[in-house]
């Protein structure tokens, strides 16, 4: 399922866990917000008009920023007219909680515990005099060098 939704003049096509960029919003990080539906498919049936005006598309906001800086220049020849600008535009990223009545399902992050060597168990491979395996590389270079001599 998905709905395209409306913000700012600008449409958005978006399901639900997806994150969106739009044009800046007055919301703080964390924030609940909701955009009117313009249009919804589901399993190949589109809703349109009267059928989505009570829909909403409720979203979370993730963060606020600025995208990379564009240079504009404005020149006029034989005028001696230069101007040279910077432009950053502001933008809020949103993640997509629901879409009328559907609510997204949060998955439960799974951490993994990464496997720590302790100090002692370093030692004791080390202690052993194990040799550490040649790598593939090594393995090759006599192989190529022994080719260009002949």
């Amino acid at each position: 399922m998905y709905a395209i939704f409306e913000n700012g003049s600008k449409q958005y096509r978006a399901s639900v866990g997806d994150v969106v960029k739009l044009e800046k919003l007055d919301a703080q990080v964390g924030a609940t917000v909701t955009f009117p539906v313009v249009m919804c498919a589901e399993e190949g049936s589109i809703k349109v008009g009267a059928e989505v005006a009570d829909m909403k598309v409720c979203a979370q906001v993730v963060c606020q920023g600025k995208d990379k800086k564009i240079i504009v220049f404005k020149y006029k020849a034989k005028k001696n007219e230069r101007k040279k600008q910077g432009h950053r535009q502001p933008f809020t990223t949103v993640k997509i909680t629901s879409i009328g009545g559907e609510v997204a399902e949060e998955k439960p992050a799974a951490k993994k515990a990464p496997a720590k060597k302790t100090a002692s168990a370093a030692k004791k491979t080390t202690a052993a005099g194990e040799k550490k395996p040649a790598t593939a590389r090594a393995k090759k270079a006599p192989a190529q060098e022994t080719a260009k001599a002949e």
